[in-house]
């Protein structure tokens, strides 16, 4: 198939394009920035914003899988900017799909749309795919990406141009990680190596995470289910994870291990962390500085003080998703890279 990725120069964007491309598929790739590196894998690039709806509808000429993974992403910022990027931004792609004749959209969600972090009672247990939006949100990035979500799915089984149906579907990977990961991994160990991480509550809480090339190879997997003439996943949400939660703060630490650095051990309650990221807000809200983002926010807070863990067997039952990567050997390509990385940095330095 022919198949676009929004966001293609992103962490599990490039991924994507890379195992699209190894079974021969045929990919565009869209971004706001240059990456030779994926049009010498044979990523036919395209450069531009998804809030311009004539870039996105150009991008989508001729293709049949739009596997929309561009958004905006944080903890911090102006409402607008994410309205721009994760809401409009869809719609554009949702326009372009059924004016340029798109039959399958699989769109990159977040379980943060299920989170419901202004609650003090906030654990996130085996929830499954049913579970309902909040009505209340603590940032604007998991608000921006329910309103997008919910476009998505009730969009199936919308007619498309000349003559066709548009099957959608949407996957929410949980703490994407692995080699090249220049977001969490990287922020971990620089507040870390600063002196800055503090573990947030009592330090027992399990999560769900994810190795990128699962992520990816999940993505995949719901674009050939969307194929099929009554596909099981359309107009479904799905949480994608690696099956086995972990304690969030002994996983950070087992990081922060592989690149030599200690444990976490210095920690502030949960609720002290939820009072100071108000406060921290609020001085960046005053000052009106929505570039950086506080060194910690209320969702910041309620995210690493609570479990969140989540039913995924829908994903394996409808289509076939199952972590073909374990943690552990996830966990010893990351060391791999992250030590690589740090010789480059260091030879580069010299």
């Amino acid at each position: 198939m022919k198949s676009l990725v929004t966001g293609a120069g992103g962490f599990l964007g490039r991924y994507l394009c890379e195992q699209l491309i190894a079974r021969g598929d045929s990919v565009r790739g869209l971004a706001r920035g240059d990456y030779p590196e994926l049009a010498a894998l044979g990523v036919e690039m395209r450069r531009g914003d998804l809030a311009d709806r004539a870039t996105v509808l150009a991008a989508c000429e001729g293709v049949d899988c739009v596997f929309h993974v561009g958004g905006k992403v944080g903890v911090w910022g102006k409402w607008m900017d994410y309205f721009q990027a994760n809401v409009h931004g869809t719609l554009n792609v949702l326009a372009a799909c059924q004016e340029q004749g798109v039959t399958r959209l699989v769109f990159t969600s977040s379980p943060s749309v299920t989170f419901d972090a202004a609650r003090w009672d906030c654990d996130q247990r085996g929830v499954d795919n049913t579970s309902p939006y909040p009505t209340r949100w603590l940032a604007h990035y998991p608000h921006s990406k329910a309103l997008a979500e919910n476009f998505v799915l009730t969009q199936d089984g919308a007619d498309v141009e000349p003559s066709g149906m548009l099957r959608t579907t949407s996957l929410r990977p949980h703490l994407v990680w692995g080699p090249r990961d220049h977001h969490l991994t990287r922020r971990l160990v620089e507040r870390a190596r600063s002196g800055q991480l503090r573990r947030v509550g009592a330090g027992q809480n399990r999560v769900d995470m994810v190795y990128v090339e699962n992520a990816a190879a999940a993505h995949l997997l719901a674009a050939d289910e969307l194929a099929k003439p009554d596909p099981k996943n359309a107009g479904k949400a799905y949480f994608i994870s690696q099956g086995e939660p972990v304690a969030c703060w002994e996983w950070i630490d087992q990081i922060l291990a592989l690149v030599g650095l200690p444990p976490v051990e210095k920690s502030v309650s949960a609720r002290t962390a939820y009072y100071a990221g108000a406060l921290l807000e609020f001085r960046h809200w005053l000052l009106r500085d929505f570039a950086a983002e506080p060194k910690m926010t209320r969702f910041v807070a309620r995210s690493l003080a609570t479990d969140h863990w989540f039913d995924a067997e829908a994903a394996a039952r409808d289509f076939g998703y199952r972590p073909q990567i374990s943690t552990e050997e996830g966990m010893r390509r990351l060391g791999e890279w992250l030590r690589a990385n740090a010789e480059g940095g260091m030879r580069n330095a010299e």
